[in-house]
């Protein structure tokens, strides 16, 4: 057995805005966003083995392993591997360990998958490149892609297109309201925006963007409303992905450790800066 262990991480990421230009022939909507990663999230351990098992360690988020995007992603990798007759494959215990709240717009589980993705080709010796590995992470989710990428984008299409760019990286206070939000209610709610004006990679950050799904969640969830109104008051709020979390935006750390003060008792936060180059690439890279 290779006496080995690999801790990566899996971050979360930030939609710092999100619009819908239009629906697809397909049924999918076309989307404009910007992705950037986060200095916080999940962790994921490879534990080596002696035999040819795979295994996986997960205590702390109670989906199924049938669900778990991390088996789906050990399960598709695998495939990917034996289709090119490269066998046998060096068998890990996969432990999760979770920090990231589930259901929140922070991709924790898309990331997860990612890792894996990611992880086990480091591995095995990286014989897929990595649209290949984009290529399997689409099949796992729609922002499982981006996460393999792993540079800050500008992302169109069904949120697949990227274009790398580097916004600023300040200081993020991250907050979960008490609520649960459904995906494909908010897709299918008629309030929904979905003729936004086009923007660019290059002239975004001039324009008036918002999150389209914002005004339709705040309406459906007050806490979420109540919540964002409250952030506003000290500094730029808006929700990420099709939420529920809301973030914050501040210059210095300090300043979101004073706001995070405020926050009421129960509801999860945490305090991050904005990444431009995945923490994943990063630690690979190292």
């Amino acid at each position: 057995m290779a006496a080995t262990q690999i801790t990566l991480p899996a971050p979360a990421k930030l939609n710092l805005f999100l619009h819908i230009t239009g629906r697809r022939p397909d049924g999918y909507h076309n989307l404009q966003t910007v992705f950037q990663f986060l200095d916080y999230g999940d962790t994921l351990k490879f534990h080596a083995r002696d035999d040819e098992k795979f295994e996986l360690i997960d205590e702390t988020s109670h989906i199924p392993k049938s669900d778990n995007l991390v088996w789906k992603a050990l399960t598709a990798i695998q495939g990917a591997y034996h289709d090119r007759s490269i066998r046998p494959l060096p068998a890990y215990t996969i432990e999760l360990i979770k920090r990231l709240p589930q259901g929140a717009g922070l991709g924790g589980g898309s990331s997860n998958a990612a890792t894996v993705l990611v992880g086990l080709n480091n591995l095995w010796g990286n014989r897929l490149c990595t649209a290949e590995l984009e290529a399997i992470g689409r099949t796992l989710g729609a922002d499982v892609p981006v996460f393999i990428h792993g540079q800050a984008c500008f992302a169109e299409g069904i949120g697949d297109i990227f274009t790398d760019i580097s916004p600023p990286t300040p200081f993020y206070l991250v907050i979960k309201p008490d609520a649960s939000i459904s995906t494909a209610a908010l897709f299918s709610h008629p309030a929904l925006q979905r003729d936004c004006t086009p923007v660019t990679a290059k002239n975004w950050q001039n324009e008036k963007v918002t999150n389209v799904f914002e005004p339709v969640v705040c309406d459906l969830h007050p806490e979420v409303a109540k919540l964002r109104r409250a952030l506003l008051e000290y500094a730029p709020t808006r929700l990420t992905g099709s939420g529920a979390c809301l973030f914050s935006e501040f210059e210095t750390r300090q300043a979101a450790k004073e706001a995070q003060q405020h926050i009421p008792n129960g509801l999860c936060s945490f305090i991050a800066q904005g990444q431009n180059r995945s923490p994943l690439i990063q630690t690979l890279t190292q």
